[in-house]
């Protein structure tokens, strides 16, 4: 993936000013890492008359993998050949958008404290896009750089030069020509416009990306003719946040065509704290327990286990509610055991609430004689903690020794973990985590696991539903089959008698 910028200059206004706008030395090549490879910058050229930087993204095809399948983060929505085999690493997309902020922040803000009034310079610039996918074609490539002063050379990028017949890609090489731009105004279009052409993010789109977009876009976004294309690609086509973008650049509009200021024209409510007006999102933690609760008050639950209890939040959780009347946290570390005693004040808490709950050492890779005869258990975040060939183990404990009426197991999705930007390439959500599942994955151990015990077993999403990627917590709820709990109760009975 690769970009030049290229500028002239004259004795008095020498092109190398160019490494103080960019604020990187034209003697030097330099390297920075992203999140799905490294950037590298380098000027091919540079004295006074002539000077070109080059961007040159290296990608990671694994990391794209990892951490991006399927549509959204990582790939193309519909061009991927094979897992390891697109068009992300070659052509010009938010990859390369991202690249540049992370790399010329200073320079898109304008900022050049070595030579302060460089910034404000309009220079003649050239830049080039070897490889620039454009959903929309050459021609609303020219839609929506020529607006902004650009003298746009494009041209389509034949799907075979061995077989003209087959046609155009939809990838062109881009030429851009101004004499009338700051290299500040070159790159905020750029940071734009790349992943509005390639009509896709590797990354999830949340509320901040509207105020990157008004950022990026303050000075020419507001007057744009295809504005309302622009921001809806840019955002993804999120209709929430595309109408609020709208919005607020109508403001601008107004405030632009009224000569005062935005918050003269925004003024029909008065100014609210920042404590009054932003609603902070429940936490995921928060988000599971109380789906859990609401499936066990669902089950009719009374007595439950929490298996792999931690530090006690789902214990103390349930001890709020007085329909539980027997809670038992097993845990086979020691001192998580320590701390959830102490966040529930065991010593201090009164006999009525204390007859309520335990709390004891197990493994739940062997089976527990202790763990008979509850209305339900609860594993939460806890399979993927396993080494995968002792989850068979841990599937007897529970299903086949254990056998509660009913039984609830959370992990993560990994598949939602390409809308955490800040998750490392490759990485899973805790460094214990031995594996995590797809949703597929997941369906398929669960019925495994039912059928072979006896259990019925449906699936609840934990947290937004994403259309793309599913929630990021998966449950799965099972309830022990009306025959396999007959055959229980008799077996049971018969023990008792011998």
């Amino acid at each position: 993936m690769f970009l030049t910028i290229t500028t002239t200059g004259t004795p008095e206004r020498p092109a190398t000013d160019l490494g103080f706008l960019l604020h990187k030395h034209p003697e030097k090549a330099q390297a920075f890492s992203t999140s799905y490879g490294r950037a590298h910058v380098l000027y091919p050229e540079a004295d006074d008359q002539r000077c070109t930087a080059a961007l040159l993204l290296e990608v990671d095809a694994v990391a794209l993998v990892r951490r991006g399948k399927g549509k959204g983060r990582g790939g193309a929505p519909d061009a991927a050949l094979a897992q390891y085999v697109n068009d992300r690493p070659y052509a010009a997309s938010s990859l390369l958008a991202v690249a540049l902020r992370a790399v010329f922040s200073s320079a898109m803000r304008g900022v050049c404290a070595a030579r302060p009034e460089l910034p404000s310079q309009a220079r003649p610039l050239h830049i080039e896009v070897p490889a620039l996918p454009a959903r929309g074609g050459p021609e609303l490539v020219r839609r929506l750089f020529e607006p902004l002063g650009w003298t746009v050379t494009v041209e389509p990028v034949a799907l075979d030069t061995e077989f003209p017949e087959w046609g155009d890609s939809r990838y062109v090489r881009l030429e851009l020509e101004s004499a009338e731009l700051t290299v500040a105004e070159a790159l905020r279009h750029l940071y734009v416009l790349l992943p509005v052409l390639d009509d896709a993010k590797h990354y999830w789109v949340a509320s901040d990306e509207v105020d990157k977009l008004l950022r990026a876009g303050e000075g020419w976004l507001p007057a744009h003719p295809e504005q309302k294309l622009i921001t809806s690609r840019y955002l993804s086509r999120r209709w929430s946040l595309t109408r609020e973008a709208m919005e607020r650049l109508e403001l601008v509009r107004l405030a632009e065509a009224d000569d005062s200021e935005v918050e003269e024209i925004d003024n029909a409510v008065e100014a609210e704290t920042e404590t009054e007006t932003e609603e902070k999102p429940t936490p995921l933690a928060v988000q599971r327990r109380e789906a859990i609760l609401e499936a066990l008050r669902a089950a009719g639950a009374a007595r439950v286990l929490d298996l792999g209890c931690g530090q006690g939040q789902l214990v103390q959780a349930l001890l709020k509610d007085p329909r539980f009347t027997e809670i038992v946290g097993v845990d086979v570390s020691v001192r998580a055991l320590t701390i959830a005693a102490r966040r529930l004040k065991l010593d201090r808490m009164g006999e009525r609430m204390a007859s309520r709950v335990q709390l004891f050492q197990g493994s739940l890779a062997y089976t527990d004689k202790r763990l008979k005869g509850y209305d339900a258990a609860v594993l939460s975040e806890v399979v993927e903690h396993l080494d995968l060939p002792r989850l068979p183990a841990l599937e007897y404990a529970v299903f086949g020794a254990a056998r509660p009426r009913t039984v609830l197991v959370t992990t993560p999705n990994v598949e939602y973990n390409v809308r955490w930007e800040s998750l490392p390439a490759g990485h899973v959500r805790h460094g214990d985590h031995r594996f995590e599942w797809t949703r597929e994955e997941f369906r398929s151990w669960a019925n495994s696991v039912a059928e072979r015990h006896g259990y019925d077993v449906e699936f609840t999403p934990v947290g937004p539903d994403d259309p793309e990627v599913g929630p990021p917590t998966q449950m799965a709820v099972f309830e022990l089959s009306t025959a396999a709990s007959s055959t229980t109760a008799t077996t049971e009975k018969e023990a008792k008698a011998a």
